[in-house]
Formats: structure tokens, sequence, C-alpha cells
């Protein structure tokens, strides 16, 4: 008895090391998990955004090009009314099935700006799908658009944790001249 008495201390001091090992152990398997399902799902989320932003600016685009032609000082040549139709209905599918990878993986903010970036373009898609016939404000639309993008991007940088400078390109000051790669 008095020999389980004297090894008692060292018995214990083995069990709370063992018990203290796995807490530790499992705290840190825990917070290693969390931190890569994050990491997976910021994948994930960018993954989302950028190709619901590829979508979203195709249409945009395809509307610029077949209104180009009733826009003064536009840098696209006119596309085709009727080619522009079936490119506009091909890319609107497209836009509808990255729309939902936004609504599912975004947070609030963005999921606000995306929607708010869409109708802007579905704006510009309605103007282009209408001509001949031109809305009298068919500039604000295009202003709007570019707003509501660079609103979308500021969002989608906040949502995955991107830091860094303005991605506002629709307030550009016209002294600064867009650099050769953008034109």
């Amino acid at each position: 008895m008095e020999t389980l008495l004297t090894q008692l201390p060292a018995l214990i001091g083995v069990v709370v090391g063992t018990v203290g090992t796995m807490i530790a152990t499992t705290v840190a398997e825990r917070a290693r998990w969390r931190r890569n399902q994050t990491v997976r799902w910021d994948e994930r989320r960018l993954d989302a955004y950028a190709d619901f932003a590829r979508a979203v600016k195709e249409v945009h685009l395809l509307a610029l090009g077949m209104l180009s032609a009733h826009r003064p000082g536009a840098s696209r040549p006119a596309l085709d009314r009727e080619q522009g139709l079936a490119r506009l209905a091909e890319a609107a599918e497209r836009h509808t099935l990255t729309w939902e990878g936004v609504l599912l993986l975004g947070d609030e903010a963005t999921v606000r700006a995306a929607a708010a970036w869409r109708h802007a373009v579905r704006a510009l898609e309605r103007a282009a799908r209408a001509l001949p016939d031109l809305p009298d404000d068919l500039g604000a639309l295009v202003q709007r658009a570019d707003e509501m993008r660079d609103g979308f991007y500021q969002a989608a940088r906040g949502s995955l944790g991107v830091r860094g400078g303005t991605v506002d390109q629709s307030r550009r000051p016209a002294e600064v001249p867009v650099p050769a790669t953008r034109r």
C-alpha cells in the first residue's frame, strides 16, 4: 500500500499529462480544420465571384457593342443586331448560372452589390434589345452599370479579405490617361 502511495503522484502526473496532450491536440486539429475550411470556401467564393463578374461583363460588353453606333465617342465597334441578340442570349444564360454561385456563397453585402450590378447591366441589355429605339438616358445607364460594377468589386474584395487600392474604374478622372493595356 505504501508503494502505491509513493507512486500515486507519478501516476496522477501521467494521467494529467495525457489528458492535457489530448486536449491540446484536439484544439489544434479543430483550429487547423477550421482554417482549411475557410481557405477552401474562400477559394470557392473567389471562383464564384470571378465567374459572375466575367459573365456580367460579357453581357455588358455585348450590349455596349450593339449600342455603340448610337453612342457618340464609343470606342467599341458596332455589333450587328442579329449577331448581338444571339450572343446576348448565350451570355444571359451563363450570367444566370453564375448568379446562383454568388447567391450560394456570397455574403449579404456582396450579394446586394452583385444584384445591383446585375440589374444595371440588365437595363443596358434591354436597351440593346430594344434597338432601334433608344432610351433617353443611355449615358446614365452606362455610368450606372460602371458604378455598380465598382461596388460589386469592392464588396467582393471585402468578402475575401483582399486589401489594397481602389477598384473604381467609373470614377477615373478625365486627366488621368487610360493605360494602353486597358484600351
